[in-house]
């Protein structure tokens, strides 16, 4: 039997085009407005490059190894380090459902109130249909989607900057510091999972840099879009601001179906780290219990601010990425099998401690580089004296053993 045709560049520009046209991205750009429009801009770019040139590293190391996010976790944190980080990343994946499903009711509900928990069932129902048609064979009615957004967000950004002068910033304490986080906490949200789709890719490093560079491009577009919006209308909610840009209907659309593109890579990564867990877990019906709780807890649990939300993913993933990043493209070892592999947790956990002490400093370019730096230092200094083995070199080997191990059995 062949192998199958990975995914292509396209397909993988499309794949996080959807992951960044969200309602939850347009509010979190309302954030910005307390600042103002220039420095609200220059923290969203500095926090987008940042975050996307190590989304570009996440993805690159699952894209080289074939191995899914989770999987490329056990390359220097082991198999029981590997658990740890499985857990963390569903548990961050079940609440990012919950709060997408949460913010697309509620805009929806703003703009046709037909009630909050008929349109959370609504919108759990759509991603429910994308998981069970699967990535591979959205096709067209992918194309078709993301068209459409482009479209519509265009329109919105464009009502949105013809509408005059600013209305006067929005009351509120946001230090530059603290923009740059809130900017580069939502590419650290994904690292966890961009290598469940660049290891299907056909041209794995390239697919990486185009998934980095849509996601980064478009996600800065919706950061802009909802601080602008905050500042030219004097409104932070979404609905309200659709309204007043004059999108009835077009809105309503925009609100929906960027939810479901986006959620439903929550969900599905959610699916694919359980099968991490055990090879036993079926990851498509998982991500649909992923979507059934999320909808469940969406009509539930009220999720209006999420901001400390972001800033507990970034001080779990920054030291995590950080960890990897010195292991695979530095010290070019792979500690998965090693009982070493305890020393990496060491150090993430430090990186963790430095991260959320970080926080409280305000430092001018946040908390997530100046964190990462240290760790990386310090996992540098640890990787020194402890052995190891090249990751890239031990995937090729396992991956000639099962070529010759299949080409056996067929004999």
């Amino acid at each position: 039997m062949g192998k199958s045709k990975g995914t292509s560049l396209f397909e993988n520009g499309l794949i996080w085009f959807g992951a960044a046209v969200s309602v939850a991205e347009i509010m979190t750009g309302t954030y910005f407005a307390p600042i103002g429009f220039e420095k609200g801009l220059a923290a969203i770019v500095i926090g987008h490059v940042l975050g996307c040139f190590l989304l570009f590293l996440a993805g690159v190391i699952g894209g080289r190894t074939r191995k899914s996010a989770m999987e490329t976790v056990k390359m220097s944190f082991g198999e029981k380090g590997s658990l740890l980080f499985s857990v963390l990343n569903i548990v961050q994946l079940l609440g990012w459902t919950g709060i997408m499903i949460y913010d697309g009711a509620i805009s929806a509900n703003g703009l046709l109130g037909v009630g909050h928990p008929l349109w959370c069932i609504l919108i759990g129902g759509l991603i429910i249909l994308w998981i069970i048609i699967g990535i591979k064979n959205l096709g067209k009615l992918n194309t078709v989607a993301m068209a459409a957004l482009f479209v519509l967000t265009a329109i919105l950004g464009f009502v949105i900057f013809s509408g005059g002068h600013p209305v006067g910033l929005p009351a509120g304490a946001l230090s530059f510091g603290a923009a740059i986080e809130l900017s580069v906490a939502m590419p650290l949200s994904w690292l966890p999972l961009i290598s469940d789709y660049t290891r299907e890719a056909e041209e794995p490093v390239k697919a990486s840099a185009v998934s980095a560079v849509v996601y980064g491009f478009v996600s800065t577009m919706m950061y802009v879009i909802g601080m602008s919006a905050a500042l030219f209308t004097g409104e932070s909610d979404i609905a309200a601001i659709m309204l007043k840009a004059g999108l009835g209907i077009a809105g309503l659309v925009i609100i929906v179906l960027s939810t479901v593109t986006t959620t439903f890579l929550d969900a599905l990564s959610a699916g694919i780290s359980a099968e991490s867990v055990s090879k036993k877990i079926n990851g498509k019906w998982i991500a649909v219990a992923a979507t059934v709780i999320g909808t469940i807890a969406a009509m539930i649990f009220p999720m209006d601010d999420i901001t400390e939300f972001l800033y507990l993913i970034g001080s779990v993933f920054a030291p995590m990425i950080a960890v990897q990043i010195t292991m695979f493209f530095i010290l070019k070892k792979d500690f998965g099998s090693s009982s070493f592999s305890v020393v990496n947790l060491m150090v993430w956990f430090i990186g963790f401690i430095i991260y959320r002490l970080f926080m409280h400093l305000d430092l001018p370019l946040g908390s997530t580089l100046p964190a990462m730096l240290v760790t990386m230092i310090i996992c540098y200094v640890g990787g020194r004296f402890f052995g190891g083995t090249n990751p890239e070199k031990q995937s090729v080997a396992t991956s000639q053993s099962e070529l010759t191990t299949t080409d056996q059995t067929e004999k």
